[in-house]
């Protein structure tokens, strides 16, 4: 009896020594690295699109219409569906599906694009709230540090890599219309089908969106910086561009490591924020029951909101937290916030120079006033500030937006309508015009094509 007794103990121990041996094993394995993974992974989707096959894509032409698929990768950055991507994955679709990690499949459209900077939102409709992925910031990258790209490469889904940021600024030409600034450059494997995926740290968040390999090298491939991504993302997401409502304010956001701000730069005279009380230096905190740390979680937290339907803004103005109600109005399409009848009247105006730049552009414009040059970075002398977009015009396609300033055209200031003209005179025929616009306090750039010269 005794002898069995002191067998049934060491068993037991035996049993507990193990359990605590693969405990202990499993700690081990699940490293910084798989922590980060499972915390972004459920944001991350996979795209698969279907569009028409030039025939130069074809080895015979047929007497029927031929589909080409195709494949990316996409984030969710809001709960009700709203996902990015890259431009190019999209363009020119005739479907887009996504598909979720857990493998529901959604049919998706298309919300906005910016195809200068090859960005683009997209919209399923979910039968649940979707996990937004962790958003990080690409101020304190360091050369070096462990990076993660998730995606659907090849088709594979939500294959991982790692590796580490190579470099950081490149500038990248894709070709003679497409070119990148200041990209991330990492060593972690992209591959077809990586395109507008996440790039993530060790902490699981999101620091850049793949978008670009360097064709015939060995693991050089890019990725848009996510604070540079965020900025362009917010315009896609405006309530302005998607719900025709506006709520007044020009904000800026700060990044500066794990300090995350969106700081109020300007109210718009008559604006809804200036009636709720908001004032230049304000930082927004919380817009309902949303956490903000940059002008990305402003669009979201107003978007689908009515115009008078009131919703909680908490500020801090100086060192102290204010509670204040906004609610949106209706946005007055093709006018400015400032010296807004001056603006309409002279763009009704007739004018032959103007209706030129309106067919060859899809822009209205007018010169912006001494008074308002204050409000453009000192680099910039002035501008034609952006009244009115033609819906379809090679403007709109490349993400002009009413109340952008127009300082630029193929390295050319553009203070006056004759400064515009004078560059559409010495283009060649279906010549790109590189443009540069002032959105806020940021500087944008891209490029269209005239609808003819």
């Amino acid at each position: 009896m005794i002898k069995r007794y002191l067998s049934l103990s060491m068993c037991g121990v035996f049993a507990v020594l193990a359990m605590a041996w693969t405990c202990s094993a499993s700690e081990e394995r699940e490293t910084p690295v798989v922590r980060a993974i499972k915390r972004a992974r459920p944001s991350v989707v996979n795209i698969h699109t279907e569009k028409p096959a030039a025939e130069r894509d074809l080895v015979i032409a047929a007497g029927k219409s031929r589909k080409v698929n195709g494949m990316g990768t996409g984030i969710v950055i809001d709960e009700r569906g709203y996902i990015v991507t890259n431009h190019h994955v999209i363009v020119d679709c005739d479907t887009i599906r996504v598909q979720l990690p857990e493998g529901a499949d959604y049919a998706a459209r298309v919300v906005a694009s910016d195809p200068p900077n090859d960005l683009s939102v997209i919209k399923i409709e979910p039968l649940k709230p979707l996990r937004t992925i962790p958003i990080g910031t690409s101020s304190d990258l360091m050369l070096g540090e462990t990076v993660l790209a998730i995606g659907n490469a090849f088709g594979y889904h939500d294959t991982v890599t790692q590796g580490i940021i190579s470099a950081l600024g490149r500038y990248v030409e894709a070709n003679e219309s497409q070119a990148y600034r200041n990209l991330i450059q990492t060593d972690a494997s992209i591959n077809p089908g990586n395109s507008g995926g996440p790039l993530i740290n060790l902490d699981g968040e999101v620091i850049g969106i793949n978008v670009a390999i360097r064709a015939g090298a060995q693991r050089i491939g890019f990725a848009i910086p996510i604070d540079d991504a965020r900025k362009l993302i917010s315009n896609l997401m405006s309530i302005e561009r998607l719900e025709s409502t506006t709520h007044g304010i020009t904000g800026r956001d700060v990044k500066e490591g794990t300090n995350r701000l969106l700081v109020v730069d300007n109210v718009a005279p008559g604006s809804p924020a200036l009636n709720a009380g908001l004032k230049p230096g304000d930082i927004v905190l919380k817009v309902g029951t949303l956490d903000v740390i940059d002008s990305v979680d402003l669009e979201r937290a107003l978007l689908g909101k009515k115009p008078g339907e009131a919703i909680d803004v908490l500020v801090r103005r100086d060192e102290k937290t204010e509670k204040l109600a906004l609610s949106v109005s209706p946005a007055a399409t093709g006018r400015v916030t400032v010296n807004r009848t001056d603006f309409t009247a002279r763009a009704n105006s007739p004018d032959p120079i103007a209706d030129r730049h309106w067919g060859l552009l899809g822009l209205r414009m007018a010169p912006m006033p001494e008074t308002q040059k204050h409000m453009l970075p000192s680099s910039y002398q002035g501008g034609m500030q952006v009244l009115e977009v033609r819906p379809g015009s090679p403007a709109a396609s490349n993400g002009i937006l009413s109340g952008d300033v127009l300082v630029g055209l193929n390295d050319f200031e553009t203070l006056t309508s004759d400064n515009i003209s004078w560059v559409l005179d010495r283009l060649t025929p279906r010549q790109p015009i590189k443009f540069y616009v002032v959105r806020g306090r940021e500087t944008l750039f891209g490029h269209l094509q005239p609808t003819s010269n």
